[in-house]
Order: structure tokens, then C-alpha cells, then sequence
């Protein structure tokens, strides 16, 4: 398997310069770029597997960068936020983000971050399978989603999140399970990231996402799947 690469686009030089180093000891090849713009170029020129993207950045913040590469793109987006700014997360997470990491954090934190996520990105190894419920084709070996005949674009998270749900078919599972199941330990505590990731799938895949034919709220619960 070919090394993967990550995209650090980070403003304070020494953060950058020290992720990248962590990255490159875990065995993944990091890029960095110091500014928005710059980001946002390399990200479509070098394409690379996952993008490391800090909030606040010159010439073009961190929301407006995701906002772009969302409208072209499903490469996996961590987002580096202010430690107990719960609305930045809420805003990164709405921007397309698929994970967040509070700073200052540990680099051991960060590089299972990355990882976790590109494993959602890979999807796991498995028999090939297809899950099919009303227009919604969900194909789990090509990785792929059809809704009413046309191919829809997810983020790894939003795709895991769906998953887990029509596997759970009629079920309704908790907002921890979702988290566990699905986004990954590293949403632990923060129920309304679910709660995010879920109105942004139901926009890609109901046809009238405030009044969702598959994904349905189970109030005091969590949510379920109906096929």
C-alpha cells in the first residue's frame, strides 16, 4: 500500500512544523501550508487522503476553506479548534468538517485522530455487501451512495453514520451508540456533533431534509432508519 498523505494547513509555524513531524514518525507523507489560500491550492493540486485544517488561518479561514473543498471534495477534514468554544466545533462540524481537535492537544491524540478517520475513509475490510431502503443504494465495497438514481457524495462520517443506520433498520439508537458504532471515541462527549452530522446527511439524501422520510428522531432517545 502506498503512503498516505496528510495536508497540515496550520498559520503558527511551530505547531505545523511539529505535527508534521509526528506524522511523518507514524509513517504517513505531510505536506504544510501556512495560509488558506495556500491550503486550498495545495489540497486540489496534491489531493491528498486526509486534511489537518486549523480554524483560524490568514487570507481565508479555516470555515471558508472547508466550505470549498466540501462543494469539490470528500477528503476527510480535521479541524483544529479553541479548547471550550463549543460553537467552533458546531460551526467546523456544519463547514463539512469530519472530526475536531481542541487545543493544545497531544500529538498521540492527533495521529489516532487521523488515523481513526482514514480508517472510516477506507472502510472496513468486509464481504461485498449492499444496502438497499427506498431510493437510498448504499454499496459498502465501492464505498459508494445512490440516491433516486444519482451518486451522492458523503464524508466518511456521514457514511458511517448511515450505515450503522440501515444496518439498525427500525432500531433506534442512542446518540452514544451512533458515537460509538459510527463517528468514533473521539466525539465522546459531545452529543450535539451527532446530532450535526445527522442534519447534514439527511440534506444529502432526503428529498425534503426537514421533513426526512428515512432518518427519523426518537425523541429522548436518539434516532433510527425507516426503509
Amino acid at each position: 500500500m502506498s503512503t498516505q498523505t496528510v495536508l497540515v494547513i496550520e498559520d503558527e509555524r511551530r505547531i505545523a512544523h511539529w505535527v508534521r513531524a509526528y506524522l511523518e514518525k507514524a509513517g504517513y507523507n505531510a505536506l504544510v501550508a501556512y495560509d488558506g489560500p495556500t491550503g486550498l491550492h495545495m489540497a486540489r493540486r496534491e489531493r491528498p487522503d486526509l486534511i489537518v485544517l486549523d480554524l483560524m488561518l490568514p487570507g481565508m479561514d479555516g470555515m471558508d476553506v472547508c466550505r470549498a473543498l466540501r462543494a469539490e471534495s470528500d477528503v476527510p477534514i480535521i479541524m483544529l479548534t479553541a479548547r471550550g468554544r463549543e460553537s467552533e466545533r458546531i460551526a467546523g462540524l456544519e463547514s463539512g468538517a469530519d472530526d475536531y481537535v481542541t487545543k493544545p492537544f497531544s500529538p498521540d491524540e492527533l495521529v489516532a485522530r487521523v488515523r481513526a478517520t482514514l480508517r472510516r475513509a477506507m472502510g472496513q475490510v468486509r464481504a461485498p455487501q449492499v444496502l438497499r431502503a427506498g431510493d437510498i443504494c448504499l454499496d459498502l465495497e465501492a464505498h459508494t451512495c445512490t440516491v433516486r438514481d444519482e451518486e451522492i457524495a458523503l464524508t466518511p462520517t456521514q457514511f458511517a453514520l448511515l450505515e450503522t443506520l440501515m444496518l439498525n433498520g427500525g432500531r433506534a439508537l442512542t446518540r452514544e451508540q451512533l458515537v460509538n458504532d459510527a463517528m468514533g471515541a473521539t466525539f465522546e462527549g459531545f452529543d450535539r456533533a451527532v446530532d450535526v452530522q445527522i442534519r447534514r446527511l439527511r440534506q444529502r439524501i432526503e428529498a425534503d431534509a426537514s421533513n426526512p422520510r428515512y432518518i427519523q428522531t426518537v425523541y429522548g432517545v436518539g434516532y433510527k432508519f425507516e426503509g
